[in-house]
């Protein structure tokens, strides 16, 4: 429950270029959780990545292979790499050791782009997994794998965490003139929480704590030497020299991790200041938010008000800024049904002026999310643990997927469906399937799909996951990893494709309870209700009809045509 009670703001300004395959994370120190683990969330949402589990097992290599890169966003070969002599397993963005990488695109400056540039932000993410062990090691090998490759993609911002601690890391490209990056990474204090979205989120930074903040030597020297700053090096920001803060910027990008430490700090920011900790109402924020105060800051790290699970996270990953001023779902764009949901572009014009079509952290493209755990309290081969799903967050589920597993499941492959191939055991297009039907009567049929959703992760968060750590803890500790290794995949392996199977059910079941704008009634036991006369004829049919809101703007819009007479 979100103790903020708004008042409408006008929308004022223009939507400045923002990305529109946009993400999210959210990150979650061990002292802030519920169980101790570090957590990262994850949207990867664009509208040309199709969702699936990547699974690189473990390997030794020769000396002297080479190991060809992709650009992650086009598939366009970029060049080749010396692969080192051993690489670790990865699934999707965590490995064996617990590592776990997110991140958000942010666009920065043009000419800091490097088309030359080998290792773009997937590759670094994936590449990286492979090869460091700890938090602090990833950072040290994305700068090394830029630093001699070059980097060709745009500004980006790293959620790095391992079971101990957490990381924020900003970094751009030098443009043609200059190979590698410019970059800060900051640990996040335990029992604090972070989030990112598409905009550079560092900016004014320690520069004597090692432990806490690291950096390149050359990071504002080099934006002295393009003139973008000239003050002092104790007032430097990372985020204003290399991604000015602009409307779009807040609006479409600061505005989601506003939200989701707004949901999670129960409408209160609690941060550090001078020195000593400080608390002041989200709201305080709010005009930052909605870009329309922008000399202000909104802070890097917050502390939750209460310790955060993973399905807390989850759910926030489901957020449309319900109870705020941005509320997707009632303005009269959300139609008859109250959809939170507004189609690309970004904006748009009438009349001279141009509009927002809000960003919330659940979008329509999302081409798969996640949220992991890196839980030092069990061993390594137990303890990395990916819930992963695919498609619009807010009607869609997690299936839990440890990271030491052997085999993907089916509904996850790499391979089984593309965005221009249909698969029917893709759980891609299936999520897709149940959530492009809720979009027609969204008010009606999501709250079915969410409760769906809600009862498989609780029952695998509350009592699947925890029995079966226990299992697999035991046989690690009396040296049986084979076994749990094979238990594991399993679990993860029969969990997924059951899950799959009762997707697949859940969208008949919509398509049967909702037809032609209709809802049928159902019993207790989810069978339908039917009369005495036939098993096929429903009972209690209702036609729940259109939002006040939506009536309203009928009304005053074509009232005089529709208007019944008496």
């Amino acid at each position: 429950m979100r103790k903020l009670i708004f008042t409408a703001l006008s929308i004022c300004g223009l939507l400045a270029t923002a990305p529109t395959d946009a993400c999210t994370n959210i990150i979650i120190t061990p002292g802030a959780s519920a169980d101790g683990s570090s957590i990262v969330s994850y949207a990867a949402d664009s509208h040309m990545l199709f969702g699936e589990l990547y699974f690189h097992p473990a390997a030794n290599w020769k000396k002297g292979t080479r190991l060809p890169i992709f650009e992650w966003d086009t598939n366009r070969p970029l060049g080749y790499i010396n692969q080192v002599p051993q690489t670790f397993q990865t699934v999707g963005n965590m490995n064996q050791y617990q590592l776990i990488i997110g991140e958000t695109t942010w666009g920065g400056r043009e000419e800091q782009a490097d088309p030359a540039g080998i290792m773009d932000y997937g590759s670094l993410i994936y590449i990286t997994l492979q090869r460091a062990r700890t938090a602090r090691e990833a950072i040290a090998t994305i700068v090394e794998l830029a630093n001699e490759y070059g980097y060709p993609s745009e500004g980006e911002t790293f959620s790095i965490a391992d079971p101990k601690e957490a990381w924020i890391m900003d970094l751009v490209g030098k443009g043609t003139d200059e190979k590698g990056i410019v970059w800060v990474a900051r640990r996040i204090p335990d029992g604090y929480i972070c989030a990112h979205a598409n905009q550079a989120r560092i900016t004014r930074f320690p520069q004597n704590d090692p432990e806490n903040c690291i950096f390149s030597s050359d990071v504002i020297s080099y934006a002295r030497s393009k003139g973008w700053y000239n003050g002092s090096d104790e007032d430097f920001s990372f985020r204003d020299a290399y991604n000015p803060l602009d409307f779009g910027g807040a609006r479409a990008c600061d505005a989601r991790a506003w939200s989701a430490f707004n949901i999670l700090c129960d409408g209160v920011f609690t941060y550090e200041q001078d020195g000593r900790e400080v608390s002041n109402p989200a709201y305080a924020w709010l005009e930052y938010a909605m870009g329309y105060k922008l000399d202000g800051e909104m802070p890097l790290f917050v502390k939750p008000s209460r310790k955060i699970s993973v399905k807390d996270v989850a759910d926030v990953m489901r957020d449309h800024y319900e109870g705020t001023p941005m509320d997707m779902t009632t303005d009269i764009g959300a139609g008859g049904n109250a959809l939170p949901y507004r189609w690309r572009p970004m904006s748009f014009e009438w009349e001279g002026k141009t509009y927002v079509n809000e960003r919330a952290i659940a979008t329509q493209q999302t081409g798969f999310w996640f949220v992991a755990q890196a839980r030092g309290y069990l061993p390594d081969e137990v303890g990395a643990l990916i819930w992963f799903g695919c498609d619009d967050a807010a009607t869609s589920y997690l299936t839990p997927i440890y990271a030491n597993i052997t085999a993907v499941p089916e509904c996850l492959k790499v391979g089984n469906g593309d965005m221009l191939h249909y698969s029917p055991t893709s759980q891609f297009w299936m999520c897709n399937r149940v959530t492009n039907s809720c979009y027609r009567m969204y008010n009606q049929m999501a709250p079915v799909a969410r409760a769906a959703a809600d009862a498989f992760e609780k029952s695998q968060m509350n009592d699947g996951i925890p029995k079966m750590d226990k299992k697999l803890a035991r046989l690690v500790e009396k040296g049986r990893l084979r076994r749990a290794r094979r238990l594991m995949t399993k679990y993860s392996v029969n969990t997924a494709q059951k899950q799959f199977t009762e997707w697949t059910k859940l969208e008949e079941l919509l398509l049967v309870k909702f037809i032609d704008g209709n809802v049928k009634a159902q019993n207790p036991d989810g069978s339908f209700k039917h009369s005495q006369y036939s098993p096929g004829i429903p009972e209690g049919l209702t036609q729940p009809g259109y939002t006040d809101r939506w009536k309203a703007s009928v009304a005053a819009d074509h009232g005089k045509v529709l208007e019944q007479k008496q």
